[in-house]
């Protein structure tokens, strides 16, 4: 019904003019004296014409506007189905829409091929910076000098960083390598606990880890990537003290004694580029770490949130619950 009015509010000009001329009508045929029985038969014929054409109007409006309507839900895929015009005007409208259609899809195609060579550049890259890396890392291990040392805690920081641009490179990227089956828990931290050992050793800072042998959905790599990024921002803001990781109903903590996050910053720590207090402050911050986390347990169907007040520590937690998958 609400379809039928919007048709009559689109002709009411016409409706007006006919309401008009008819009233002109009457009255010069009652100045005439025209017969009135003749009159209202007249008038009785061109409603009915008037009806009829209103109906087959209304009609094809409304299959010209579910038409509209299937191809409004499916864009950019129908555009080619549009009704055929009725007018000049409608005919150009077409044609722009189709214009504009072709000339989005020019800009799509060049785009997608831009950002696809700038992730194969990227991709090369990072895996050809990994072979330095890893040469720099043999020669060093034969020496046990303090500088030594460092420069190996060094290397494991570009080594990081170069890992996180691939990681961010592949979630960008249209088709994610999720494997998503059940993996034991323990064996992920673990994996990523090994990698961060001598940094934690080097730092003297306390890991505390009880194993578990719960079994999770999820995927291998990219859950291990979180934890790795929890461990590199728990070991990196805490120069005392422990970092604990614990696990019980379906979630996953870690936990640090570090500098801790203030209140007004911890609701935004999750975003884009967002440094906080604390980033700015050390200058350690990239603000992509927890925003790759977030990402990664998006597209896994986790939950990650975070506990913190400034000067005790932070806790953030990954609720390991499979609830919803994304998929590009």
């Amino acid at each position: 019904m609400r379809l039928f009015f919007k048709y009559i509010y689109q002709f009411r000009k016409a409706f007006l003019f006919f309401l008009i001329f008819s009233l002109i009508s009457f009255g010069v045929f009652e100045l005439y004296d025209t017969n009135s029985e003749a009159v209202i038969y007249a008038f009785m014929i061109c409603a009915v014409i008037g009806v009829s054409v209103v109906c087959v109007g209304f009609l094809r409006f409304r299959k010209r506007c579910n038409i509209l309507k299937d191809i409004y839900e499916n864009l950019p895929l129908m555009t080619e189905q549009l009704p055929p015009p009725d007018d000049t005007t409608q005919k150009m409208l077409c044609e722009m829409i189709l214009k504009l259609q072709n000339i989005n899809q020019s800009n799509l195609t060049r785009i997608n091929s831009i950002r696809q060579d700038n992730t194969d550049y990227f991709t090369v890259w990072v895996h050809q910076i990994k072979t330095p890396i890893a040469a720099m890392q043999m020669i060093l291990q034969n020496e046990e000098t303090d500088m030594c040392h460092e420069l190996n805690a060094e290397l494991f920081r570009i080594e990081q960083y170069a890992e996180m641009a691939l990681q961010y490179i592949r979630l960008d990227s249209s088709t994610n390598d999720l494997v998503i089956r059940q993996y034991r828990l323990d064996s992920i931290i673990k994996q990523a606990v090994r990698r961060y050992a001598p940094l934690f050793i080097r730092r003297k800072i306390r890991l505390e880890y009880e194993p578990v042998s719960a079994k999770v959905v999820t995927d291998e790599k990219w859950l291990s990537f979180v934890v790795e990024q929890l461990l590199s921002n728990a070991v990196k803001y805490t120069y005392s003290g422990s970092v604990t990781i614990t696990y019980s109903d379906n979630v996953l903590s870690v936990s640090d004694t570090g500098i801790g996050i203030s209140s007004e910053d911890l609701p935004r720590i999750f975003e884009k580029g967002y440094t906080g207090m604390s980033g700015r402050t050390e200058k350690k911050s990239t603000g992509l770490g927890l925003y790759l986390c977030k990402t990664v347990c998006g597209k896994l169907g986790h939950k990650i949130y975070a506990e913190s007040e400034a000067g005790k520590g932070t806790v953030v937690h990954v609720d390991l619950t499979l609830e919803r998958l994304e998929f590009e």
